[in-house]
């Protein structure tokens, strides 16, 4: 395992590998799929000391004793945890809690959409104003992230009334493109509110026949992303705000390139990062 420098981009900023980074070989689409424990042996084979679970469906439905065992594989490899799950009702967020105070997770990333219901501002308020004071007190931090099926200035008008250290944004600026939400603009405007980077790049590719665009991920330096942009005006070094690398990379013509093509990736943006 490497030395706890390497896994830095700089001073306070620490780089994650997220259950996105093995999105395929987490899933039944492949033979034998990874189990969570063994994504964490991944991440540590690959000097990596952070790990986010993010939208793992699995993981509502373990017993303590199975969340008390990822944290202990966790602590095992020396791999530090984050969480991640989809949607603010109260009782789902504070199950979470619950689930992040077992992995020893100092964050939840979370989204205001579920399917069937978006929460207006005036809800998504009175949610986390009831919520907060609970998350506060087991020091975790909830980091909404930026998404296209929620305006990204509805979300920092929730922030902004809420008022409070404990929520702010999870960034990931390829998702805002869809709802015609400019990178670089959601950048500025999230910039003193972020918590926590998601990083993938993104391309757009011709169809074949050139009638319309494939809108899919790209290998961390070779799309659209300006990440040096974004870390001028984040600084995640200065403020402790760790970057999670995921992959939208789309099924190739087999099984097995797609989990080379999918590691490959991982491996690059781990060195792309700490190149930085």
């Amino acid at each position: 395992m490497s030395s706890p420098t390497t896994n830095r981009t700089g001073q306070g900023s620490r780089i994650g590998l997220s259950s996105y980074a093995f999105f395929w070989q987490l899933s039944d689409k492949v033979s034998e799929p990874l189990s969570i424990h063994q994504a964490l042996e991944r991440t540590a084979e690959l000097g990596v000391d952070l790990f986010q679970v993010c939208d793992y469906a699995p993981l509502e439905a373990m017993t303590e004793s199975e969340l008390e065992a990822i944290r202990a594989s966790a602590d095992r490899l020396g791999v530090s945890l984050e969480l991640g799950t989809k949607g603010i009702r109260p009782e789902h967020l504070r199950n979470f809690l619950r689930i992040a105070r077992i992995l020893g997770s100092p964050l939840l990333r979370t989204m205001f959409n579920v399917p069937g219901h978006t929460p207006t501002a005036e809800e998504a308020v009175a949610i986390f104003t009831d919520v907060l004071p609970d998350f506060e007190a087991a020091a975790v931090k909830i980091a909404v992230e930026t998404y296209e099926q929620v305006p990204t200035s509805r979300i920092l008008d929730v922030i902004r009334a809420v008022d409070s250290p404990y929520l702010g944004i999870c960034s990931d600026p390829a998702n805002t493109v869809a709802s015609l939400e400019m990178p670089r603009e959601v950048i500025d405007a999230v910039g003193p509110y972020v918590l926590n980077m998601h990083i993938k790049d993104f391309a757009f590719s011709r169809k074949d026949g050139w009638v319309g665009f494939t809108y899919a991920g790209a290998p961390l330096g070779e799309g659209l992303l300006d990440y040096d942009y974004m870390v001028s005006k984040f600084q995640p070094h200065q403020r402790n705000i760790n970057q999670i690398v995921e992959h939208w990379l789309p099924w190739q013509d087999s099984e097995a390139e797609t989990i080379r093509l999918e590691n490959q990736w991982t491996q690059h943006s781990i060195e792309f990062l700490r190149s930085k």
